[in-house]
């Protein structure tokens, strides 16, 4: 705070000096910045308030061992707090709503009057829990954030089915919290998709026996248009393709994954451009043999075509699911397919990960390398039918040398598994949460209990001994407003040495995860120029934002400095 206000201070008494453009280092400006940057050494330093495990390849920390419910789902928003929820009809929670608030639902089929909360919002700083209040059940439902902020929550199950829920990120005060809209939506959505549109709307994608899409907000008319694909990858006993994999791309078209299949479509014109190589192996990739998908970091943005590549990893072999709930539980994959979608004739490039997994979370870490996360290593996701807990998290390095891309990182103690969950956090870290195999909360008595604590997984990047070679963001301002194709200049600080080439600038959109797919995720490297020593441990870099909503929707973006693959903390930007 006492940095921010000298900061802030020092601007206003300096109005010539902007946020994107460059400003020439007086004596007394370098002396500033100096002091500024020791003053943010003397207090910024990490201040780790938990248990934390040290290891070579990262490290856990633990943060709750409660929050009351089970993190099936969660959202990073702008204010660095995380939307956390889970569904509503396995009776009472561990977490009462607040001043004698209850819920009255008649078609709860446990408990009809409940006075516990079904969602909490997550304080990251503060390391704090607040309940919330949803009315109707969210159950395996689906989401993604607007361009002002505000999480729009999909669908569910029983009444929230067919449910829009509106949650606006408050800064000041605490009493924010959700807003429902019955009948929001044109068709039942239970295990659907969402992703945003260029201009910042959202596309509804699937479900269970739902082979069609909508438009938030409502496009016109009906609102609902089919998509014969989800039908075809439509496996007759276990489906197989519930949570389809999307993606958009640079020329506006989205990649839609189903089963093991995938196609590029057209959504404006309901038109399939293109149709891709089923993944080898035929085995199946979505919920519920449930492997992950992301989308990885795209480069050249100024390019007038920008290369997009997939990367798909585990998920448990065609008939898993059934003979799991047989008491058979099948081996999970340990393979990923890799995809070049943008190449005229793309084919899949088949790797091994070190460790097989199911249910498994990819995070996209700011330093463009991937983490794969929580899941087992047999039989498949649902009830009761998940086995031999994968603890080892696994990083994928994009731009190594096939067949050098994995490293196996330092394992948890903490089995996550079916209804598990992912996110990064505006720190680098990766937050982790959930896990419950069963249909209610069990504790006792069983092989996984209901696990409702929060650990943190930090990257060895955060290391200590990386500290001098960490950045530190100064300019822009947190919240900063940006454009298209805007020339940025980002000032930061580094205490050691810096090697001028190893520089890059990333942003990060921030993800909705549920069942092992983070939602909306996507990772720019900005073009860079002028990388300049200012003196005194600081520096300055030009950079160019993304040149369309096709690569990077309207919205809220993470802001990352990246030196020798170590991120700054990310500062929040907004994309106008």
């Amino acid at each position: 705070m006492l940095v921010k206000s000298i900061m802030v201070f020092y601007l206003n008494m300096n109005p010539n000096l902007s946020y994107s453009t460059p400003t020439r280092m007086t004596p007394h400006t370098s002396i500033l910045y100096f002091l500024l940057f020791q003053l943010t050494i003397i207090i910024s330093q990490p201040c780790h308030r938990f248990p934390i495990t040290d290891a070579a390849g990262g490290r856990w920390q633990y943060l709750q061992k409660s929050i009351g419910i089970v993190a099936m789902h969660m959202q990073l928003l702008n204010n660095d707090r995380v939307i956390i929820y889970d569904r509503t009809d396995f009776g009472l929670s561990n977490i009462s709503l607040p001043d004698g608030k209850c819920r009255d639902d008649p078609y709860e089929s446990v408990i009809k009057h409940d006075c516990t909360a079904h969602s909490v919002e997550y304080d990251v700083r503060n390391n704090m829990i607040r309940p919330l209040m949803i009315q109707t059940n969210v159950w395996c439902s689906s989401g993604a954030v607007m361009p002002d902020g505000s999480l729009i929550q999909t669908g569910g199950w029983n009444d929230g089915d067919h449910m829009i829920r509106v949650f606006n990120p408050c800064r000041i005060t605490k009493d924010c919290d959700w807003v429902e809209v019955e009948n929001g939506l044109a068709a039942r959505r239970w295990y659907a998709t969402n992703h945003i549109l260029p201009k910042g709307g959202q596309i509804i994608i699937g479900g269970r026996g739902q082979f069609n899409y909508e438009f938030y907000p409502k496009n016109r008319g009906t609102n609902l248009y089919e998509l014969p694909f989800l039908a075809e990858t439509n496996d007759p006993e276990s489906e197989n393709n519930l949570y389809p994999f999307v993606f958009l791309i640079g020329d506006g078209n989205l990649f839609i994954f189903a089963n093991n299949q995938s196609i590029l479509f057209d959504y404006s014109n309901n038109k399939v451009v293109k149709t891709y190589p089923t993944m080898p192996g035929g085995d199946p990739r979505n919920y519920p043999s449930t492997g992950s998908a992301v989308l990885l970091p795209l480069k050249n943005l100024q390019a007038s075509s920008v290369e997009a590549e997939i990367l798909v990893c585990g998920g448990a072999p065609k008939g898993s699911f059934v003979q799991a709930n047989n008491g058979t539980f099948v081996g999970a994959l340990d393979t990923c397919g890799r995809i070049k979608i943008t190449d005229p004739n793309p084919q899949w490039v088949m790797e091994t990960m070190p460790l097989a997994r199911v249910m498994g979370d990819m995070i996209l870490l700011p330093n463009g390398n991937v983490l794969i996360i929580n899941g087992g290593a047999a039989g498949t996701a649902g009830w009761e039918v998940g086995r031999n807990p994968v603890l080892s998290p696994v990083l994928y390095r994009p731009d190594h040398k096939l067949g050098s891309r994995f490293e196996v990182q330092n394992p948890n103690t903490i089995p996550r598994l079916y209804h598990s969950s992912a996110v990064l956090l505006w720190d680098g870290r990766v937050l982790v949460g959930g896990s419950n195999p069963h249909n209610y909360y069990n504790f006792t008595g069983v092989i996984f209990p209901t696990e409702l604590s929060l650990e943190a997984f930090s990257p060895a990047y955060l290391d200590p001994e990386n500290s001098s070679l960490r950045p530190k963001i100064f300019l822009p301002a947190p919240q900063a407003k940006i454009t298209y194709k805007q020339n940025l200049w980002v000032m930061f600080a580094v205490v050691g040495t810096v090697a001028l080439d190893k520089v890059s600038v990333t942003m990060v959109a921030p993800s909705f995860t549920t069942h092992s797919f983070a939602m909306n995720q996507r990772l720019l490297v900005l073009e860079r120029e002028n990388v300049m020593h200012l003196g005194y441990h600081m520096y300055t870099v030009r950079v160019t934002t993304p040149r369309s909503g096709n690569l990077a929707p309207l919205g809220y973006y993470l802001l990352f400095v990246v030196h020798q693959d170590i991120p700054s903390e990310g500062i929040w930007v907004k994309l106008l």
